[in-house]
């Protein structure tokens, strides 16, 4: 699938070119108005063109095939299957330790409370703070 999705912008690619270049060499319309005026022998001045040559019939065939192209290409592009939720991390695994390695730690140990950091400082701990969070409050009495 992926040689063809190459192969088809190879194509398009080839032929935007090719479109590019035919119409640069194309004679223009409008050169032959000078002639219209005096110097040449043309047959009208803003008429039909007349048959098409080869430069135009080229650039038709160009033309068609850029657009087959596109038009494959964006099927293409809609076809695809798109994994349905998660992120690019979702599909990693984790490497199984090796009998020299340690062991990974389940989880980081805990950043110290604040009063502990107080503690080491030297400054009493706030009175809030000393009590453990898990302490049940006291009843009011009666």
């Amino acid at each position: 699938m992926n040689t063809l999705h190459n192969l088809i912008v190879v194509v398009q690619v080839l032929s935007a070119l090719a479109i590019i270049g035919l119409v640069l060499l194309q004679h223009g319309k409008g050169a032959d108005m000078g002639a219209a005026f005096g110097s040449g022998a043309s047959g009208s001045l803003f008429g039909a063109s007349g048959s098409s040559n080869f430069m135009s019939k080229s650039t038709a065939v160009a033309a068609a095939i850029f657009f087959a192209a596109t038009l494959a290409l964006a099927s293409m592009a809609t076809n695809r299957t798109v994994s349905t939720g998660g992120g690019v991390m979702d599909k990693v695994t984790a490497p199984a330790p090796t009998k020299g390695s340690a062991a990974i730690p389940a989880a980081a140990p805990a950043a110290p409370s604040a009063a502990d950091a107080a503690a080491a400082a030297g400054v009493p701990a706030p009175a809030a703070a000393s009590a453990p969070a898990s302490a049940p409050a006291p009843a009011p009495q009666k």
